[in-house]
């Protein structure tokens, strides 16, 4: 039911909106007097659509930040991702040597049914030859409407000619589960990078490989997650939280209160469980994680929060655009706001997470200050948890910035880090397969060669990227990491990226030490407390 009021609110009530709502005689005479004389008298020819949107995005700039006019192109693109597909050949790709690289076909899609493998080269879609094409155009050549068909050329490692494959497109899954796996004896572990509409699927797989392992403890990552479906929030808050609890309400001048509260029975209702955040974490994964902090359910790890707590509605234009309105804020069970100030303006708003840096914050949790008026109390212990921009977690765990520098940023940011990699595992995937049959032998025994660091270097000398020795020494051990990490995902799973990275992860390596009961000084119903 709760969900048919939804569709209701986000659908039908917007329609009726726009139906109703006039501007004065006065009001509608000024704009059209700008409209006309813009049209009609400005110095150079005026595309009107365009000053029509810019007028659309003009009056919004001075709402909320996160009140947004989206064209047509874009509403549809971003329903893609909430809504969890999209139509198209289902490859994953990167661009290597301006040439399209499949670096994954995801399973049971058209590619994969066809014969398309990882590593092939992509050089040609229907007639279109793409090599050294911008990766928008080439989206846009290989997605299309389901059941459609695309030709495709292919270069592939050991055959002398290309290789012609016709491809049926067919809807595209996104999943939002990165992956999920037994990280320690006994401890579960599943990593959302976003709230989609199969989010709550995809955990209800992933729980189940992970019960029938036994587990005992579980760890919830939403690091990074900028969140998504208000719904899909809800409904994994729901697997944790017993019937009839709060999970979070929204109110607006214009909107009543309105509360989700968990509505089954869920299949962690009682098992241990930690939730880790960070900066990046927002909107739906603050609902998460703040539902399970006020309720004293989880032991929330990390940073604090983004602070995303308002509410936007869709509101669908004639001609396919999307007016994404600021409707109300989420509050938490307990009353907390979550969202962060924004009256300086949305420069000063975007910036936010630097001020946080150059603060030191997310170094030093003695650098977040809060009034009293922000403080609040969980609804069955009675600690204290803050609101009024972000979820505080109730173990810090700062960031560690000693390994990153301008070298690693610059390598990282224009692709030569990735090139690298790729052109060292050109001719050497079989080998090292051959050598470690499965992913554990491969994060056991397999260390990384020293030809990759030269070729690093060299690189970057082409790429015109200062090398500072001290700079390279003092990022060579997040750089060797990361290169086990993308080897290993292109050799095996995509997940097992994050099983090489979680073993260095501060924070992760935390929230187990903290399911171990390793840290005598925080339990799992402690306030808030730094752990270093």
């Amino acid at each position: 039911m709760k969900k048919l009021v939804l569709f209701l609110i986000f659908c039908i009530i917007p329609q009726f909106f726009f139906a109703q709502l006039t501007l004065s005689p006065e009001q509608l005479k000024k704009l059209n007097q700008v409209l006309y004389s813009i049209k009609n008298l400005y110095v150079d020819t005026i595309n009107e659509a365009q000053v029509v949107d810019n007028a659309i995005v003009g009056m919004l700039e001075k709402l909320d930040p996160h009140s947004v006019y989206i064209t047509a192109k874009e509403a549809k693109q971003a329903n893609e991702q909430i809504q969890g597909s999209f139509e198209g050949v289902g490859i994953q790709f990167q661009m290597f040597r301006d040439t399209l690289l499949v670096m994954q076909t995801i399973s049971g899609c058209p590619s994969e049914k066809v014969g398309i493998v990882m590593g092939d080269k992509i050089i040609q879609v229907d007639t279109v030859n793409i090599v050294k094409t911008e990766t928008s155009k080439i989206m846009k050549l290989l997605r299309g409407p389901r059941g459609t068909k695309v030709s495709v050329k292919v270069v592939r490692n050991g055959v002398k000619e290309p290789i012609d494959f016709i491809i049926t497109r067919d809807k595209i899954p996104i999943y939002s589960l990165e992956t999920a796996y037994e990280i320690a004896d006994g401890v579960g572990y599943i990593k959302l990078n976003s709230f989609s509409a199969t989010t709550l699927n995809e955990f209800h797989k992933a729980f189940a490989e992970l019960k029938a392992k036994k587990i005992k403890q579980l760890i919830l990552d939403l690091q990074s997650n900028g969140g998504g479906l208000l719904n899909a929030a809800t409904e994994l808050a729901d697997e944790f939280l017993p019937d009839k609890k709060l999970i979070v309400y929204t109110q607006g001048e214009h909107q009543r209160r309105m509360e989700f509260d968990c509505e089954k029975k869920g299949v962690w209702e009682k098992g241990d469980l930690v939730v880790l955040v960070d900066e990046y974490s927002a909107s739906a994964s603050e609902i998460v994680s703040g539902a399970l902090q006020d309720w004293d359910r989880a032991v929330i790890v990390g940073r604090r929060t983004f602070g995303k707590g308002l509410v936007q509605r869709g509101l669908n234009l004639e001609d396919g655009s999307l007016l994404r309105l600021t409707v109300a804020r989420y509050y938490t069970p307990s009353g907390r706001n979550i969202q962060k100030t924004y009256g300086d303006g949305k420069d000063k708003y975007q910036k936010e997470l630097l001020k946080r840096m150059w603060s030191g914050e997310l170094q030093n949790s003695d650098s977040i200050s809060f009034s009293d008026s922000l403080k609040y109390k969980t609804l069955t212990q009675g600690r204290t948890v803050y609101g009024g921009g972000g979820i505080m977690p109730d173990v810090f765990v700062p960031l560690d910035t000693t390994k990153f520098t301008n070298f690693h940023r610059n390598v990282v940011a224009k692709g030569v880090f990735n090139q690298t990699i790729m052109e060292f595992l050109e001719n050497r995937k079989d080998s090292i397969k051959n050598k470690y049959a499965d992913f554990e032998a491969f994060n056991k025994n397999y260390s990384i060669p020293e030809i990759i660091f030269e070729k690093l270097k060299i690189n970057a000398e082409n790429a015109k990227i200062e090398i500072k020795p001290e700079q390279y020494k003092k990022s060579l051990p997040l750089i060797t990491l990361q290169t086990k990490a993308l080897i290993a995902r292109n050799l095996y799973e995509s997940g097992d990226y994050y099983k090489v990275m979680n073993e260095q992860d501060a924070t992760v390596q935390k929230g187990l030490e903290i399911l171990k009961g390793k840290n005598s000084t925080v339990s799992k119903n402690s306030p808030a407390t730094e752990a270093r």
